[in-house]
């Protein structure tokens, strides 16, 4: 492994570079976790970008929340029934965005906000 400097008045400085994938695209939750990381845990937060993972760590965080939505939804679906949406489709809208939030509140917790996850 060859290391190429640059001279700066009388020292000379390692040329480094990170080299990072280019990252699937990170959606929401995947930007939830970046701030939680920096403002929490900044030696992980600073690692990982140092070493590249940041954003293959989000792509992580994102897909495995997309998949715990995709499951917990039916699941809430099936324990609190929808209202008929022919009848009243406020209602069976008021009802679909309660249990999305009941849903979102676990992934949050679970993924987004929990130190453990890697």
């Amino acid at each position: 492994m060859k290391i190429t400097y640059h001279r700066k008045g009388n020292y000379l400085f390692p040329n480094l570079t990170v080299s990072e994938d280019e990252p699937e695209v990170i959606g929401k939750y995947g930007m939830l976790r970046k701030p939680y990381l920096r403002e929490n845990h900044p030696s992980w937060y600073t690692s990982m970008t140092l070493t590249g993972k940041l954003n293959r760590h989000l792509t992580e965080i994102e897909k495995s929340a997309q998949e715990m939505m995709e499951t917990l939804m039916p699941k809430l679906l099936q324990k609190y029934p929808a209202p008929d949406k022919s009848e009243d489709q406020l209602k069976w809208v008021a009802h679909m965005n309660n249990l999305t939030a009941m849903a979102e509140e676990v992934v949050l917790t679970e993924l987004v906000y929990n130190r453990f996850t890697t």
